[in-house]
């Protein structure tokens, strides 16, 4: 393993390899590995390279053109996509998760326990990330530091802001559960303009759903008498 990656540190440059260690673990429990995912994208796409070259007409031309989009598109389509789909789902459970955890706070508990209490008593993706967080600070991490390392897991600006606040109120002593109300209005916000902006597209969308399935059926009726006449003729 130590000489895979030590060949692929020479094949790859350190930027790439630490730009798709980090989009891979923004995926969470995935299969995904970061050395053998930039191994089996370059073998892929030198393997399209030649067989478009060699197999298709015009393949000197098709062939950079091919590979630089299945090149591109696999990042975009095994890893971009799905950890934009899984920031949107973190996001919806975090406004459930941090309203149980503010009623938690407002109970007297503090911050460990009330995280602690709220992930095993929430059943939802980001209960587990915390609740894998947690374990950490068993392994001698502080924290701090498992609330930090959580952020470069979660795909999701709006809840590393509330995690971020909560780590800042809680070690200058600030109004913790004032701050994290704060927070869940932006998240409760930022959902609505969400709903609000899907709303907004429906009518584009039915407009093409309209011109592609509904536009030419209306056609045909209309021109059906013209083509029976003309055929049987």
């Amino acid at each position: 393993m130590k000489k895979e990656h030590n060949i692929a540190k020479r094949i790859f440059r350190l930027q790439t390899i630490k730009k798709i260690d980090k989009k891979i673990k923004l995926l969470g429990n995935t299969n995904y590995q970061t050395f053998p995912f930039l191994n089996i994208r370059l073998f892929l796409s030198c393997f399209l390279f030649f067989i478009t070259l060699f197999f298709l007409k015009n393949g000197y031309i098709l062939a950079p053109l091919l590979t630089a989009f299945f090149y591109l598109g696999s990042e975009i389509l095994f890893l971009d996509i799905p950890i934009k789909r899984r920031g949107k789902k973190l996001e919806h459970e975090a406004i459930f998760f941090f309203e149980i955890l503010s009623l938690t706070l407002e109970g007297g508990k503090s911050l460990n326990v009330a995280l602690e209490l709220t992930s095993k008593n929430v059943d939802s993706e980001l209960a587990s990330e915390f609740q894998s967080a947690l374990k950490e600070i068993h392994y001698g991490k502080s924290f701090t530091e498992c609330l930090d390392d959580l952020k470069k897991r979660l795909p999701s600006d709006a809840i590393n802001n509330v995690i971020l606040n909560i780590t800042e109120s809680s070690v200058f002593g600030n109004n913790m559960i004032e701050s994290l109300n704060n927070q869940l209005d932006f998240l409760r916000d930022k959902q609505l303009l969400e709903i609000k902006e899907e709303i907004a597209k429906l009518p584009t969308k039915i407009s093409v759903i309209s011109v592609i399935f509904f536009i030419p059926i209306m056609l045909l009726v209309i021109l059906a008498p013209v083509i029976l006449t003309f055929i049987f003729k």
